[in-house]
C-alpha cells in the first residue's frame, strides 16, 4: 500500500483553509452573540414590568442604543451606580438576570453623606426589587462609593460600571474624583465606563455647571482620564439639539422634572428631555 502525503503546495492550502474556516467560525459566533444580546434587550425594554410613564422616556433615552454603544453583553458583571428609582435597572435586572450579574450602588441609608430624600429614595428602591423577586432577585444592592466601594466588590473586578446623569451630583457633592477612581478600582482590565450626562457650553465654569446642572464634556474627559481611564469613544445618542441651556432652574425645568410647575410647561415640553453627552471609558489593560 503506498501512502499519499499532501504536496507543499497543498498543505498551504489546507493550512489556509483551515485558518479561514477558523475565523469564520468565530465570525460567526460573534454575530450570534451579537443578536442573542440584541434579543435579550429589545426583550427587556420591551417587558410589561416597565411602566408607560417610563416607556414614554425612551425616545428621549434611546437606551438599546445608549447600551449597545457601551458593549453591554448578557454574560457580564456590570454595576449601575445611583440608580434612582430604577429607570435603567428595569432594563439591566432582566437583561442580565440568567447569564450575568446586576449590582446597584443606591446612596447609602445612614451616615454622614446620607439625608431624608437619598434615605427614602433608597428605602423605595429597595422595596420595588423586593416586589418582583423573579425580576430583581438576584439584583445585589450596595452603597454609592463616596470615596471607595465598600460592600460591592465583584471578585475579580466588574467588566462595567454605569452611570447616568449623577456626574453633576458629584461636583456638587465635591467626590467626584474620589468617585471615579472608585470606578477605576472596581473594574477588571479593559472594563468599561458608560457616563451619560447632561451637556453643557464649552466653557461654561464649574459653579455654573453645579447650578445648572449641565456638565461640559471636556470636564467629564478630563476628569476621567485623571483617574486613569482612557476615552474609547463619544456618542450623539441622546443628543438634543433644542435644549438651549439656558433655563431659570436648570437643566430641572425640563422634563421629566418640570420644577416650574405649569409655567411654560408646553415650551419644555417642546424641547425635551437635556442635551446628553454619551462616553465610553476603558480601564486600560496590563500589559505583559
Amino acid at each position: 500500500m503506498t501512502l499519499s502525503y499532501p504536496r507543499p503546495a497543498h498543505r498551504v492550502l489546507l493550512a489556509v483553509l483551515s485558518v479561514a474556516a477558523s475565523v469564520l467560525t468565530a465570525a460567526s459566533f460573534q454575530v450570534h452573540a451579537a443578536d442573542f444580546a440584541d434579543a435579550q434587550l429589545d426583550r427587556a425594554i420591551a417587558g410589561t414590568h416597565r411602566s408607560a410613564v417610563d416607556q414614554a422616556r425612551d425616545p428621549y433615552r434611546h437606551p438599546k442604543e445608549t447600551l449597545r454603544f457601551f458593549g453591554i453583553r448578557p454574560d457580564q458583571t456590570v454595576i449601575e451606580i445611583a440608580p434612582g428609582a430604577g429607570w435603567y435597572t428595569d432594563i439591566l435586572a432582566p437583561f442580565l438576570r440568567d447569564h450575568g450579574k446586576l449590582y446597584a450602588a443606591h446612596y447609602a441609608a445612614s451616615g454622614p453623606d446620607s439625608n431624608d430624600y437619598r434615605r427614602q429614595g433608597r428605602a423605595r428602591y429597595e422595596a420595588k426589587l423586593a416586589a418582583n423577586p423573579a425580576l430583581y432577585g438576584k439584583v445585589v444592592v450596595g452603597d454609592l462609593p463616596v470615596r471607595g466601594f465598600t460592600d460591592i466588590q465583584p471578585p475579580g473586578g466588574a467588566d462595567m460600571v454605569l452611570t447616568f446623569r449623577n456626574i453633576h451630583n458629584w461636583i456638587k457633592d465635591g467626590h467626584l474624583d474620589d468617585s471615579l477612581k472608585a470606578f477605576y478600582d472596581v473594574l477588571k482590565p479593559g472594563g468599561v465606563l458608560g457616563v451619560e450626562e447632561h451637556r453643557a457650553r464649552p466653557g461654561t465654569s464649574v459653579d455654573q455647571m453645579i447650578a445648572t446642572g449641565y456638565v461640559t464634556e471636556a470636564y467629564v474627559i478630563e476628569r476621567a482620564q485623571a483617574a486613569g481611564f482612557k476615552l474609547a469613544g463619544r456618542s450623539e445618542i441622546n443628543a438634543n439639539p433644542r435644549d438651549t441651556k439656558d433655563y431659570p432652574k436648570g437643566v430641572w425645568t425640563l422634563p421629566p422634572s418640570f420644577v416650574e410647575g405649569d409655567r411654560d410647561r408646553a415650551r419644555y415640553a417642546a424641547i425635551g428631555e437635556s442635551d446628553r453627552m454619551t462616553l465610553k471609558f476603558v480601564k486600560p489593560p496590563i500589559r505583559p
